[in-house]
């Protein structure tokens, strides 16, 4: 979190602080779920060809773990690029 963020919420009433915290909260496992739908749909459709198999076949299995590799990899990448980009910003203050 943006350390200029943090001092804004130290100002603010206990009450406001853990408001503040819960929102923030309540964000950060929304935004994680929408990720995880995202790599399941988009798995899925690019992966999983037929119904016929109760489980998955062995190909289905190795495209469904190379495709959550390399999106959970984007997706880190993303957000050490963010983070690299806000930190720049913020010294620039």
């Amino acid at each position: 979190m943006d350390p200029n963020m943090i001092a804004d919420m130290a100002s603010l009433p206990a009450e406001d602080q853990q408001r503040m915290t819960a929102m923030i909260d309540q964000l950060q496992v929304r935004d994680s779920l929408r990720m995880y739908n995202n790599l399941v749909e988009r798995c899925f459709h690019d992966c999983v060809d037929t119904f016929k198999h109760k489980s998955l076949q062995k190909q289905e299995e190795t495209c469904v773990r190379r495709c959550a590799e390399k999106f959970l990899k984007h997706s880190m990448r993303v957000g050490m690029r963010f983070a690299e980009l806000n930190q720049g910003a913020a010294t620039q203050d």
